[in-house]
């Protein structure tokens, strides 16, 4: 069958050859978009990260598309409804980066608590004082995890290591020895860190806004390494400057794809296709000195990435002999 797999890495395309051994498979670069869709129709399974688009106007493109085998967990990058009708299947890798994408968490929630990055610059340049510098512990605090999944259950063990309370929620709300659950309203005015790990729907855009700022404590710390478009980045700004939100360490943003030179934001196609409005509350983010920003990168571990591709072959190789396997949903 024919493969391209597209946002490769060169020691990823070596794997991936090697685990697609005789089929034709090829290795792209770039990821896939309504620009370029045209060159792969003929592919009959593609593979790619978050950051290919792949909804209806490119879909349409691949006509003899049978399988996309995406390197990611969530699917919010395709459409699935678009899939179902015309009898492409989607595969994801289920999980990989629990414990991975945990650590993250308190990298992020550590780096904020003890003003690392600002400690670090200083004693680069020569200047030893702690001035300015003073933390706070995590012991004794209360961690608020929207989403207590994998992910979430593995942030929840970890802090109880730190002597931290938790608590959890869930729209499918689960008994736990590490957390205990409750409502949203009760997290949110409740927790002094709040930590998310929900998917990217319509129903989690926006879920926390305006609204959910107000409720919460003082000062609190918000960590989120799910998807960017789960907190409202205009109320996050206002909830920085009030004094509302004390910190906030960020793997994902909203329009994460599209943060370019400022240059392209007066272009009128950008333009139409994107929230400027998000994207310049972006750029504030990624300078403001009570937040820290990293790559999307919480999943990036040698042992994460392994597993990844592994289990992208795997599907790929199922799906081709009549055995399909990590299929999302009711394809």
């Amino acid at each position: 069958m024919s493969i391209v797999c597209f946002e490769i890495e060169d020691w990823e395309s070596e794997t991936l050859r090697d685990l697609c051994h005789g089929h034709d498979a090829v290795m792209v670069k770039n990821k896939i978009d309504v620009h370029n869709a045209n060159e792969y129709e003929s592919a009959e399974i593609i593979s790619c990260f978050i950051y290919s688009d792949l909804r209806r106007p490119v879909l349409e493109k691949l006509k003899n598309l049978k399988l996309i085998a995406t390197r990611s967990t969530g699917t919010d990058h395709i459409d699935l409804d678009y899939c179902r009708n015309h009898g492409i299947t989607v595969a994801n890798v289920p999980a990989y980066g629990e414990h991975t994408v945990a650590e993250h968490v308190f990298a992020l929630l550590l780096a904020l608590s003890r003003h690392i990055p600002q400690a670090v610059r200083r004693t680069r340049d020569g200047y030893f004082s702690f001035s300015g510098l003073c933390g706070f512990d995590l012991y004794g605090k209360t961690l608020g995890l929207v989403g207590t999944g994998a992910i979430g259950l593995h942030v929840a063990q970890i802090a109880t290591g730190f002597g931290m309370k938790v608590l959890g929620y869930d729209i499918h709300p689960s008994a736990s020895s590490v957390f205990t659950p409750v409502t949203l309203d009760q997290l949110l005015s409740d927790s002094d860190v709040i930590s998310l790990h929900v998917p990217g729907t319509p129903q989690t855009r926006h879920m926390l806004s305006e609204k959910e700022f107000s409720m919460m404590r003082d000062g609190v710390v918000i960590i989120n390494t799910a998807r960017g478009q789960v907190i409202d980045v205009k109320a996050l700004l206002r909830a920085l400057q009030s004094g509302k939100v004390g910190a906030a360490g960020l793997d994902v943003l909203p329009e994460e794809p599209a943060i370019r030179e400022e240059a392209e934001l007066l272009r009128e196609s950008f333009s139409q296709q994107h929230d400027l409005e998000a994207l310049l509350a972006n750029h504030v983010l990624l300078h403001h000195k009570n937040v820290i920003v990293t790559p999307h990168s919480a999943f990036y571990t040698n042992e994460a990435v392994k597993k990844i591709i592994e289990t992208t072959g795997d599907s790929i190789l199922s799906f081709i002999a009549g055995n399909p396997k990590n299929i999302v949903g009711s394809f």
